[in-house]
Order: structure tokens, then C-alpha cells, then sequence
């Protein structure tokens, strides 16, 4: 599992990256495609620069493909018992590049792309994210029902039965939010530039939609789990649509987790910076395993 946005902190792969030429090698490339140095924004900062989405999202990827060719490269853990690979929003990304899908080369370019086409998608300060906790999905929707008059707000990403993003149009979501607080719901404003994951976001889906499709992407070696279907995918052509779709669709990652969970997975790696997908897989079922691996000390237990 690749981790999302939220999950970068100025320095992440620092350890990686002053011990393997490998992982210098992979920043370089990225500097590189973008023209400027995204590694220094990566281990120097500042945050301000990290947060905006243009260079989160290159950013998270280019150290989580990092972390996975050091441990395949580097300690020779090979992972042919992989059963499946997926990621959290951008995290696709780093899963198909990682099962050799998709060209690093390329991914940095589209998810720099990505992350601009997102952010102009809506005027600044009109769209807005909110974290609600300890409801289900219907509860949500019934509370989504009693302010549909309001304005655009959609869920987001269905992260576990305990958290459930919704985006979409501020005003929308401050009235949301009233109504939970006045029902003693738990809801919070996440700081995100602009709503990712509703129909707002279909602009920027738009100006996605070439880019993506003129991108060489193979069938990949191992089933990726796609957001948007919460199922196992094969087919590099039908993955692109998915790719494109995904910019303003749920992220289905509770579903997606269960659907591997039925399917016999019972050990799940997140490869890349911070927890957050770990913590929502031990919400979604306590009987699987979880490790988290974004040191040289990680990689070193996971052998």
C-alpha cells in the first residue's frame, strides 16, 4: 500500500537518501523531469512549498518509490508473494510504477500535473475538506441528504467505518459541519487547498484526461486495486480511464481493503511516509497484520 496526501513531512527519506546512490539517483531524475529541485523541497522544505499540491504529490511518490526499490534492490526482499499492490489517491501512482507499470519519469510529470490541475480546478477558498469521525457511510449520506440544497458536498474518501472525508463547496460543508456539532458528531476541517475527490474536480479531470492517455502504461506484473472500482485491475488501457476518473470519484479504500481482505490477504505493507494507511487498515479489520516501512531500521524488520 502507497500512502496519499497528508502523509508527507519536510525530510522524509532523508536516511535513504544520504545511504543509497540508488535513492540520490531517483531524486535526481525528478529534479530532472521538473526542472527544478523537488528533492531539496523534500529534504529541506520549506513546508509551505511541500504543502502545495504540485509538488505534495511528486513529492510523496518519489519517496515511496525510493523506499520500495531499496528494499528490493538494496536488501534483495523479493515480493513475489505479493498478492496485490494499491495506493491512496496519488498512491496509485507509486503502486504502478512500482509493479512496473507506469515510467517514474512519468508519473513525477503527471502527478505534478495532477496536483496543479487539482488546485486551479476551484477558486481559492471556495472549496473546502471535512474529516468526519465515528459515523458510517449511510449515517453520513442522511446527513449529506438534510443540506443537498446547499451547495456541492460529496464524500470524499471512504477511509474506514470510523472516517469518512467529504468535499466539495465551503459553505456547503460549514453547514455539514453545524448540523454534526449540533447532533455531538465529530467532524474536522482538514487544511487542504482545494476539494479533491468530488465533481468540482471534474475541470481538472478534463485537462488530465490527454496527459494520461498519451502516457505509456503497461499491464501491470501484479493486480493493482483500483479507488474507483475498490477491485483488482489488470488492463493498462482500462487502468488510464480509472486514473482520469479517479481525480473526481470517492476513494473507496475501506471497500478496497475488504476486497483484498476476502481474497485471502492477511499481511498488509505500507511502503512510503507516515502511517496514516496502516492506522485506517487496523480500523477496517483487527485480524490482519500491518507493518509500515519508511526508515532503513523499518526495512531491516520487514527481512
Amino acid at each position: 500500500m502507497f500512502p496519499g496526501q497528508g502523509s508527507q513531512s519536510v525530510g522524509m527519506g532523508s536516511d535513504l537518501y544520504k545511504n543509497f546512490a540508488l535513492v540520490k539517483n531517483i531524486f535526481k531524475e525528478a529534479d530532472e523531469k521538473l526542472n527544478y529541485s523537488i528533492s531539496k523541497i523534500i529534504l529541506d522544505g520549506p513546508e509551505s512549498e511541500l504543502k502545495l499540491t504540485k509538488n505534495t504529490q511528486p513529492a510523496i511518490m518519489t519517496v515511496s518509490y525510493s523506499i520500495f526499490k531499496v528494499i528490493t534492490q538494496e536488501f534483495n526482499i523479493q515480493l513475489k508473494d505479493i498478492k496485490y499492490f494499491s495506493g491512496h489517491s496519488l498512491g496509485e501512482y507509486s503502486a504502478l510504477v512500482s509493479v512496473g507499470s507506469l515510467n517514474f519519469k512519468d508519473a513525477v510529470y503527471l502527478l505534478h500535473e495532477r496536483g496543479k490541475s487539482m488546485q486551479e480546478a476551484v477558486p481559492e477558498g471556495k472549496g473546502s475538506m471535512l474529516a468526519v469521525m465515528g459515523l458510517k457511510m449511510d449515517e453520513v449520506e442522511k446527513y449529506i441528504d438534510k443540506i443537498k440544497d446547499k451547495g456541492v458536498c460529496e464524500v470524499a474518501n471512504d477511509n474506514s467505518d470510523s472516517q469518512i472525508i467529504l468535499s466539495g463547496e465551503k459553505t456547503a460543508l460549514e453547514e455539514i459541519n453545524k448540523i454534526l456539532k449540533s447532533n455531538k458528531k465529530k467532524s474536522i476541517f482538514l487544511p487542504v487547498s482545494a476539494p479533491f475527490h468530488c465533481s468540482l474536480m471534474k475541470n481538472a479531470a478534463g485537462k488530465m484526461r490527454d496527459k494520461i492517455f498519451n502516457t505509456n502504461l503497461k499491464n501491470p506484473s501484479t493486480d493493482i486495486v483500483s479507488n474507483v472500482t475498490a477491485k483488482s485491475e489488470k488492463d493498462g488501457e482500462n487502468i488510464k480511464k480509472l486514473l482520469v476518473e479517479q481525480i473526481y470519484s470517492k476513494v473507496r479504500w475501506r471497500e478496497s481493503i475488504q476486497y483484498m481482505i476476502k481474497n485471502g490477504v492477511n499481511d498488509f505493507i505500507e511502503i512510503g511516509p507516515g502511517k496514516v494507511l496502516s492506522g485506517l487498515v487496523k480500523r477496517i479489520s483487527g485480524n490482519v497484520s500491518v507493518k509500515s516501512i519508511n526508515t532503513i531500521e523499518d526495512i531491516k524488520n520487514l527481512k
